[in-house]
């Protein structure tokens, strides 16, 4: 046997090499993982400014300037807690909560100029600690006056604003006292310039709107909606990149309700579809119609959980006309509204190019066709088709949208409704 006096050497050489080529990964898993945390917890600091928002209303509060049913517990008593941060912008704080034995969704407007953007929100706002109206000395008459020329602004002269006037009203007097205090209607104002709180007036005698539980200043609790998004799984963003389109999509519907269930939210959609288009108080457009605008209940209710997004069409077409544009593209508002561009003008004409029904339908496909029963399917999908192919506005073709509407409802409905899931 001969001596190999480098044998030993090379073991050494390649133990270094291993040892090294260990540490160098782990000094980059080290390195990763840290970023990774600095960028969430920096996203996270810069959007999550509730306890920010908090201290801006209780300030105002304690002042007198503002009041409500929500103030007493959130900055005296210390009964209603903010939770878990739900915040996708940061001039709207969304929060879980608990209020004594309620669980809601604790919602509070930070500063921001006023502006018609259509990159932002429709709602034109002062900053949010103003405050500033109405006016020391305005009597309830002028109080009156003012909402329903703010609600004639919002929705259009429509028959029943007196009624809906009314409903403002009674909501201002927080404490049920038949009076409403200075600080009680500054807090109601500011509510009503927010798309939200408009909509769930609107809404409040149907099922489809969390119930309003309480406010301060324009800090609002909602009730809870215990499932949402209405489908859809979150995946950490390291994982989602590398995913294809296709199976993405397919993922989302893994972990949805039986199909009946399904069929009576998807039900309940085309209901609240119905609801906003052309009623009592005018119509609304649904401007970003997806999963995670909506939620659902035990009962397997619809409930839309963001409203942001829903807007009257009134200041809809109100703002895009004054907005320039060389391409199409130039005229969308959040996801889904978009209208054409006058070249002539270079401004955006106000008619939306699909109707809400058409929007619904598309958002419904996968979710509703997944499991649905073999005697229905061929037709189920023939009618979710022609629905996603509707044009123009909703107006322009009321006959077809009415027929493909109560086709869906009733083909649905046919099928659940010998069942205890109806």
């Amino acid at each position: 046997e001969v001596f190999n006096p480098f044998c030993k050497s090379g073991q050494n050489n390649r133990f270094s090499y291993l040892h090294m080529k260990y540490l160098f990964f782990s000094w980059l898993a080290v390195f990763v993982g840290s970023w990774i945390v600095y960028v969430e917890y920096s996203s996270y600091t810069e959007l999550c400014r509730g306890h920010d928002c908090k201290n801006s209303i209780c300030d105002k509060y304690k002042k007198g300037v503002i009041d409500g049913l929500a103030c007493s517990s959130l900055c005296e008593k210390d009964t209603l807690y903010l939770g878990k941060c739900f915040t996708a912008k940061p001039n709207s704080q969304v929060y879980s909560g608990s209020w004594g034995d309620l669980e809601g969704v604790i919602k509070c407007q930070m500063e921001e100029a006023p502006h018609y953007d259509l990159g932002n929100e429709m709602e034109p706002r002062k900053e949010a600690t103003a405050f500033n109206k109405p006016t020391k000395g305005t009597s309830v008459e002028k109080f009156r006056e003012m909402i329903l020329n703010h609600l004639k602004a919002r929705v259009g002269d429509q028959a029943n604003l007196l009624e809906l006037a009314a409903q403002v009203l009674s909501i201002a007097d927080a404490n049920k006292d038949g009076h409403i205090s200075l600080p009680e209607a500054r807090s109601t104002w500011a509510l009503l310039q927010l798309n939200e709180f408009l909509l769930a007036l609107v809404l409040q005698d149907r099922e489809h709107m969390p119930k309003l539980l309480g406010f301060c200043g324009d800090l609002y609790v909602m009730e809870k909606v215990p499932y949402s998004p209405l489908y859809g799984i979150t995946l950490p963003w390291v994982i989602e990149v590398w995913i294809p389109a296709g199976l993405r999509r397919s993922m989302d519907q893994w972990f949805t309700p039986s199909w009946p269930h399904k069929a009576k939210i998807s039900i309940g959609l085309l209901e609240l579809v119905e609801d906003i288009f052309h009623g009592n108080f005018g119509s609304f457009l649904m401007c970003d119609v997806s999963a995670t605008t909506f939620g659902y209940n035990d009962r397997h209710d619809l409930k839309v959980i963001d409203a942001h997004y829903i807007v009257p069409e009134v200041i809809f077409q109100e703002s895009i006309r004054q907005q320039r544009c060389d391409v199409d593209e130039d005229c969308l508002y959040g996801a889904d509204c978009l209208t054409s561009c006058d070249l002539t003008k270079h401004r955006c004409t106000p008619e939306v190019t699909r109707p809400n029904l058409a929007k619904a339908c598309e958002a419904l496909k996968d979710y509703i066709l997944r499991g649905a029963p073999s005697d229905i399917r061929e037709e189920l999908e023939k009618q979710l088709y022609a629905c996603i192919a509707l044009k123009g506005s909703a107006e322009q073709m009321e006959i077809e949208h009415s027929l493909i509407l109560n086709n869906l409802k009733t083909l649905l409905w046919k099928k659940i409704s010998h069942t205890k899931d109806s």
